[in-house]
């Protein structure tokens, strides 16, 4: 089963592989490798906040297109990318000092620290890019390693939206909105 992410989400399922060698920046290269997870993780409808029927070309243009954003790869020892995540400011104009963001991770990378080490990376870059804060927007309450994860990196829950996500196994369940400053 998978443990999949949305909006400042880890996305983990299975047991396996290396953790990354690299974290680096993503180039339109490196597409074909993210959606060769991304779309299992997408069409599962579990945790992100996307249509599970979303097309590549949508998936590209959301994922590696967002104004200001930044995007960011996990490569594996022998050169396959094992996640990805991307940051962005979380709104325009006055509230583009926060950042927000999104993590996948492939599900044959799970439990090895991928999602981990792409955010800890991730903060740092927005850091260093002069964001003071980050939100996540939606982190789906029952997506358990994610919270724990974000909240073992600082981030706190500051709302639940009740029944806001529709989960296709559990039916209506919460969004939390989490953050931390930076």
């Amino acid at each position: 089963m998978a443990i999949e992410a949305g909006d400042g989400e880890l996305v983990t399922a299975g047991s396996g592989a290396a953790a990354p060698t690299t974290i680096r920046d993503a180039s339109p290269a490196d597409w074909p490798g993210i959606w060769s997870f991304m779309r299992s993780i997408l069409a599962a409808g579990e945790t992100y906040c996307w249509p599970v029927g979303s097309s590549e070309d949508d998936a590209r243009a959301w994922w590696m297109s967002k104004p200001y954003g930044r995007v960011f790869v996990a490569v594996a020892t022998g050169g396959e990318i094992i996640g990805t995540a991307e940051v962005h400011p979380n709104q325009p104009a006055q509230g583009s000092h926060v950042a927000g963001a999104g993590f996948m991770v492939s599900p044959a990378a799970a439990g090895c620290g991928v999602g981990r080490a792409l955010a800890e990376h991730v903060i740092e870059a927005a850091r260093a890019d002069g964001y003071v804060a980050m939100q996540f927007n939606a982190v789906v309450e029952t997506n358990a390693a994610a919270v724990a994860l974000w909240k073992s990196l600082g981030f706190a829950v500051l709302a639940t939206i009740p029944r806001a996500y529709q989960h296709p196994a559990f039916g209506l369940v919460g969004l939390h909105v989490m953050h931390r400053k930076l």
